[in-house]
């Protein structure tokens, strides 16, 4: 099963943010420390870092998202042995972004 990529929270008090950039791009290969994306908030903007390895693959909250909720999945990370069939099953579908602004 692809492992959710979760919105992180950056701060104790943070509830949401903004993704605002993301490094990788479907199909990319995704190593531990890699980075991701850059999240903003109200007070900064910071990379967030892959902690698992596999193939980035799909985006679930594009570039430019803001109000995206912490815990939210953002991404789907295939792990080795693992095609783009298992992607449909790994996030419910009444699990939507947030639009974009």
């Amino acid at each position: 099963m692809p492992i959710q990529i979760l919105m992180p929270a950056l701060s104790p008090t943070m509830t949401e943010g903004k993704l605002a950039s993301w490094s990788k791009n479907v199909g990319d290969a995704i190593a531990s420390g890699d980075v991701m994306c850059e999240i903003e908030t109200d007070k900064a903007t910071m990379e967030v870092e892959a902690v698992d390895e596999g193939t980035l693959g799909r985006i679930l909250v594009p570039a430019g998202t803001e109000g995206v909720a912490v815990n939210t999945p953002i991404a789907l990370l295939l792990t080795e042995g693992e095609d783009e069939s298992a992607l449909d099953a790994a996030v419910p579908p009444t699990a939507e972004a947030p639009s974009s602004r």
